[in-house]
């Protein structure tokens, strides 16, 4: 068995989870609702306070599917409880990233500030030199930090650039002089 698909996922009070036909599954909760269609090989079902994932078969494809959609529930019952954020860091001189509404303006070193807009259901928050994105759905959250990133990717020789909080750079020692 999958050591990920076979736990059942408890459900926090305030937060029901439904499983239509074709395995799609609402998740509502205090933050907001998640819908995702899930593989439809997969049997979902709501045992009282926790959902429970069961595979048909041990072929090497359904093996992979199972711990998949077991961890995309739970990652949606988290999204609507706590909700998911990154944490951004933007290093170099002259660097800056501000926020006016819902438009976040960096200002990377290029002869133009790059702006970006908050896409649905996604809050970025700026103190400072960090940059915060929030929101409930861990797939978008991640994928906006990484399109912030990869506006200014983090050089290995100064480390200027944008990072994440967590992120370790590897340095790299730069020309010597001649003798």
């Amino acid at each position: 068995m999958s050591r990920i698909g076979r736990m059942p996922i408890a459900i926090p009070a305030g937060v029901t989870v439904e499983v239509a036909e074709n395995n799609k599954v609402t998740v509502k909760g205090p933050k907001g609702t998640l819908e995702r269609v899930l593989p439809s090989e997969m049997e979902i079902k709501v045992e009282g306070a926790e959902v429970v994932v069961s595979r048909p078969n041990d072929l090497k494809k359904m093996k992979s599917l199972h711990g998949l959609t077991r961890t995309l529930i739970r990652n949606m019952v988290v999204g609507v409880t706590e909700g998911f954020e990154k944490k951004l860091e933007v290093n170099g001189v002259g660097y800056k990233a501000s926020k006016s509404g819902k438009k976040l303006t960096l200002n990377l070193g290029y002869s133009h500030p790059v702006e970006m807009e908050d896409p649905e259901g996604i809050e970025t928050v700026v103190d400072g030199n960090n940059i915060t994105v929030k929101g409930i759905d861990k797939e978008k959250v991640g994928q906006f930090a990484a399109e912030i990133r990869d506006k200014r990717r983090p050089e290995p020789y100064k480390g200027k650039g944008i990072k994440y909080a967590d992120e370790t750079i590897r340095r790299k020692v730069g020309k010597t002089g001649k003798k």
